[in-house]
């Protein structure tokens, strides 16, 4: 196994792992060899993935998490720490989304959208810096959180308004706590997907519009749900080392 893809020795924490990317990542962190925490409400769901990794040899923990509350990131990072030890990698991945013009959005709707995207992935990444600091992450320079984001943060479209503005500040806030955390070892990274087939994005890709979208992309072709696996893992490893507050896009041409 190439540096760039050995995790060996790395705890990893994963938000959003019970379905689509996060679960598809916490596997992919898991023989690349982390010990990997599943964060998420549905924990019958983690913990069927969790079973599947210590199946296959690996280390892995369900927890139960809510990005949007303070108390409950806490608890699930330090439900990791006592586990598996102290996290010093973290892929912010949880997100949802609430599709429709903006007028006709509840506030409900709007507010479940920005605090899961936005004020989720910010209390995720405080408690991964203040673990990581306390671990020792000024010297060993081992502190890795990576942003899952989306492209778009940097397209305008219908129906997508509170999603898109919620990437679109996640960007800036993987960029704000790179600097912010620039001489405590901590790098921060952001991947911007494009559309992947996930459980988030439903049936759509099965519809006449949304397969009019597929063929209006220059490839003409959906990504796979292994599309960010290489460079997830890169932003986790050593190999990374030298590389804070980057935003990378992985979306097969589809915002060209």
């Amino acid at each position: 196994m190439s540096k760039t893809h050995n995790l060996d020795g790395r705890t990893c924490l994963i938000t959003g792992a019970s379905s689509g990317i996060g679960a598809h990542l916490a596997q992919a962190m898991a023989k690349a060899g982390a010990r990997v925490t599943l964060g998420a409400r549905r924990t019958e769901l983690t913990e069927q993935i969790a079973s599947s990794i210590r199946e296959a040899g690996g280390e892995a923990l369900a927890v139960p998490m809510d990005v949007t509350s303070e108390a409950s990131v806490a608890e699930a990072f330090e439900r990791a720490e006592q586990a598996l030890g102290p996290v010093d990698t973290v892929v912010a991945n949880a997100g949802v989304s609430r599709y429709g013009r903006s007028t006709d959005l509840a506030e409900a709707d709007l507010r479940q959208v920005y605090d899961t995207n936005l004020l989720g992935v910010h209390l995720t990444a405080n408690a991964a810096a203040r673990m990581m600091m306390a671990a020792g992450s000024r010297k060993s320079g081992r502190g890795r959180i990576v942003i899952i984001g989306s492209i778009t943060a940097q397209l305008t479209g219908q129906g997508d308004a509170a999603y898109a503005a919620s990437k679109a500040g996640v960007d800036h806030l993987g960029r704000q706590l790179a600097r912010e955390w620039v001489r405590q070892g901590i790098n921060v990274n952001v991947v911007q997907p494009g559309y992947i087939r996930t459980e988030l994005v439903g049936d759509w890709f099965d519809s006449e519009g949304g397969k009019a979208q597929i063929n209006s992309w220059h490839r003409r072709r959906i990504m796979g749900i292994d599309a960010l696996d290489d460079m997830v893992l890169y932003f986790c490893s050593d190999a990374a080392g030298h590389v804070t507050g980057s935003t990378i896009t992985v979306d097969d041409g589809q915002s060209l």
